[in-house]
């Protein structure tokens, strides 16, 4: 559980994900992953606005996956 989440909500929550068939909960992890992509590219683009579009997406991927993307 959550350390931020009473275990109230976390049972309302784990309910919620329940009843969510394979192809909603798959949706949402897609659209939560995009999600905090978006988010690691706005930081990213706001750190180093002197970087291109490619390049910001380089960095991204060098970041998140630990290894030097080669264009």
């Amino acid at each position: 559980m959550p350390s931020d989440t009473s275990p109230e909500a976390a049972a309302i929550q784990q309910e919620i994900f329940r009843r969510m068939t394979p192809a909603s909960r798959l949706r949402l992890a897609l659209e939560m992953s995009e999600s905090m992509r978006n988010v690691a590219l706005a930081g990213l683009r706001s750190r180093r606005p002197d970087l291109s579009a490619a390049d910001l997406s380089r960095e991204l991927m060098r970041i998140m996956y630990a290894f030097v993307v080669r264009s």
